[in-house]
């Protein structure tokens, strides 16, 4: 890529950043994560789990839930997505796997969204086939739409939003904008493809 392509792309994501809606503030993030974290220790504390963050999406909320969550578990990370910095996503790509023994123990996966729910299914069925005796889902954002896969749903879910393209907190605009502090939308028709 040369320096004048990423400049533009630099210039579109900081315009994207500027005009999107905040749907949720950082005050809201904050407490939504305050209330996963309680709901998480009321069903998980006492129970050895392994904290299983789904990349690149799950990072900041893992991150943000693992100090909140005041009991032993231990910390992982698988890779697969759907999206390699595109606003549509595709087939499943698994980039890695977790290095930490799931069998036998429950597992807490860690994302950024539930919309229509394909990682999350295929993850789940991975940590099922690897023996996790519980596999509990906690994602910070749940689209409201009639699209989502049947019998698919996060055991916990921190801000439920209207069906529109979202970023901050862990979710991206073509691999950016993961650090902005709240939940913001994008209008449909800013999207470049």
């Amino acid at each position: 890529m040369t320096l004048e392509a990423l400049s533009a792309d630099t210039e579109e994501i900081t315009r994207l950043r500027r005009s999107a809606h905040c749907l949720h503030d950082k005050a809201a993030v904050d407490a939504a994560i305050e209330s996963m974290a309680t709901q998480i220790s009321g069903e998980l504390a006492g129970t050895d789990p392994l904290l299983l963050c789904i990349m690149n999406g799950g990072l900041v909320l893992s991150g943000r839930l693992a100090t909140l969550l005041d009991f032993p578990l231990q910390i992982d990370y698988l890779h697969a997505t759907r999206y390699r910095g595109e606003v549509r996503g595709a087939e499943l790509n698994w980039i890695s796997y977790p290095r930490e023994r799931l069998a036998g123990r429950p597992v807490l996966l860690i994302d950024d969204i539930l919309d229509e729910g394909n990682t999350l299914k295929a993850v789940a069925e991975y940590c099922e086939a690897q023996g996790a005796s519980r596999v509990y889902s906690a994602v910070l954002v749940e689209k409201i739409h009639g699209r989502r896969i049947d019998g698919i749903k996060a055991d916990c879910v921190g801000l439920k939003i209207e069906d529109r393209f979202v970023f901050g907190c862990g979710l991206d605009y073509k691999g950016y904008l993961r650090n902005a502090p709240g939940i913001f939308a994008i209008d449909e028709a800013e999207l470049s493809p």
